[in-house]
């Protein structure tokens, strides 16, 4: 019987130079001890079963794609309908919401985004490239809001007035500054002062 268990337990030991099966190691005194696992199919399945939780609870994964307009998309601040209305429109996408809120101007979107009560998760927010897509009628052209280049204080209007334009390119946003004016910021540069729905700076700039 003796013999029997220390011909098993040779069987668990060889010398730290010499290849062995796999299995659980450990070093000791210069000789490495493995352990032979009898459940890695079990194991293998509860690292597949981990993993799908993971990607189902919505800590990450993939960026929403940007909604297209139709004739019935209203505003989610004031309900009017976004078709109805020229200049750049906007969209939130919020975590856990399936469908986007929608904006029939840049600066009531600012003013939602940039609410310090707003807790909401937001996973995209998405402009219109104004330097692809028709003032009067702007369709498509959809562009990240955090690379986008905007103008404030120009003399073009959207829905509400006085807008702000949004662009994919910096070029793009100056050549429009030189024909309609305004500055040139990038999206940490629309400020809360500049989104005020009463007019705020964007009246003051046309002043």
């Amino acid at each position: 019987m003796r013999k029997k268990m220390r011909a098993r337990f040779r069987t668990l030991r060889w010398s730290a130079g010499a290849s062995a099966p796999a299995g659980r190691e450990g070093a000791k005194g210069g000789v490495t001890t493995r352990v032979l696992t009898q459940g890695r199919p079990l194991l293998a399945a509860v690292i597949v079963a981990t993993v799908a939780l993971a990607a189902c609870g919505g800590g990450g994964g993939t960026v929403p794609e940007p909604r297209e307009i139709t004739g019935g998309t209203s505003c989610a601040l004031d309900g009017m309908l976004l078709a109805d209305y020229p200049g750049p429109k906007g969209q939130i996408h919020y975590a856990g919401q399936s469908d986007p809120d929608f904006f029939c101007d840049l600066v009531e979107l600012f003013n939602v985004y940039l609410q310090p009560e707003q807790v909401r998760q937001v996973r995209a927010l998405f402009v219109q490239d104004m330097g692809q897509a028709d003032w009067d009628e702007p369709r498509g052209h959809w562009i990240d809001a955090r690379t986008a280049f905007f103008v404030v204080g120009s003399r073009r209007h959207g829905s509400m007035g006085p807008t702000i334009a949004s662009f994919a390119a910096e070029a793009d946003a100056r050549a429009f500054v030189a024909g309609y004016g305004g500055d040139v910021v990038r999206f940490d540069g629309v400020t809360p002062d500049k989104v005020r729905l009463d007019g705020g700076a964007l009246h003051d700039g046309l002043m």
